[in-house]
């Protein structure tokens, strides 16, 4: 626990300490995540040419060059690893790096699971479906507790981050540019249903797992508006806007704090603002889309 006067909190550590609560079931929920990622995709995506992401490039890859597609996913891994050091930094590359190993691991550990599943002649929405449903469920799961397997989602960052561009659209040049090489080598049925498996996928990530949307708004009242704010703004690295605002009961005077932030890091928000402030009063909104620079 940290102990320290109210208002005097030390942030680097509160932040270890959201990260260090409840470590194993985040470390058990990851690895669960991971692991239903990569069966779907030997199972569904693989077989049936599901192109999307670093995992649709090792499918176009195994066609042209008969090269592993674990061993693409891991080269391609570690190439935007080093990119995400580089121009994202550390702190932001921590938590791809085991994902970025122990997905194309599991890939591999998992290619003998199609001859033991034959999907034989179901129609390819179904296992477009099922595909998004697995895959959608395990990303989710990776997402929510702060973690990603590398791949695409470093070039979405990337492009967001430079592009000066909503992660939304980031996400459309990225993955709309693999899916587009997936229908011009394995036909425009490939690209449908490529798109229909990855746009599925988001949803239930997003609305089962993490919410429904990409970001969330928090309008904070709190009488400890400095220390909310310097965690937010130094250890989240997100701008934060006070607002003056008087309560309608008390007539007081306080400041109202106004942020947006990444569904991901939304649980580790919402744990500072606890520990900080448990008196807090918070508004979580979700919202789609954010543009323009820190206030």
């Amino acid at each position: 626990m940290i102990f320290a006067k109210k208002g005097h909190i030390d942030s680097n550590n509160l932040l270890k300490e959201i990260k260090d609560s409840k470590k194993l079931k985040r470390y058990i929920e990851f690895f669960i995540g991971v692991l239903l990622s990569a069966c779907a995709f030997n199972i569904f995506l693989k077989p049936c040419n599901l192109i999307f992401g670093l995992s649709g490039l090792s499918i176009i890859t195994e066609k042209l060059l008969k090269i592993d597609p674990s061993l693409i996913i891991l080269i391609g891994n570690i190439i935007l690893l080093i990119a995400s050091f580089v121009f994202l930094g550390t702190e932001k590359t921590k938590p791809t790096i085991i994902g970025s190993i122990l997905y194309p691991l599991l890939v591999k550990i998992t290619e003998f699971l199609p001859e033991y599943i034959d999907l034989g002649n179901t129609e390819m929405i179904v296992i477009a479906l099922c595909g998004a449903l697995i895959s959608g469920v395990g990303t989710g799961l990776i997402f929510k507790n702060n973690f990603t397997t590398g791949g695409t989602d470093v070039l979405k960052q990337i492009l967001s981050h430079y592009g000066k561009m909503p992660y939304s659209k980031a996400n459309i040049y990225s993955e709309g540019l693999i899916m587009l090489a997936g229908g011009i080598f394995f036909g425009w049925q490939s690209f449908i249903y490529s798109f229909i498996t990855l746009y599925a996928s988001g949803i239930i990530s997003d609305r089962v797992i993490l919410g429904i949307s990409e970001y969330k708004t928090l309008e904070i009242i709190t009488s400890e508006e400095k220390a909310i704010k310097d965690f937010i703004m130094t250890n989240l690295n997100h701008g934060v806007t006070e607002i003056e605002a008087q309560g309608g009961y008390t007539n007081k005077r306080k400041k109202v704090l106004l942020c947006a932030i990444p569904t991901r890091e939304y649980f580790v928000a919402t744990e500072a603002i606890k520990k900080l402030d448990s008196e807090a009063f918070v508004i979580i909104i979700d919202t789609y889309e954010v543009q323009g620079h820190k206030a």
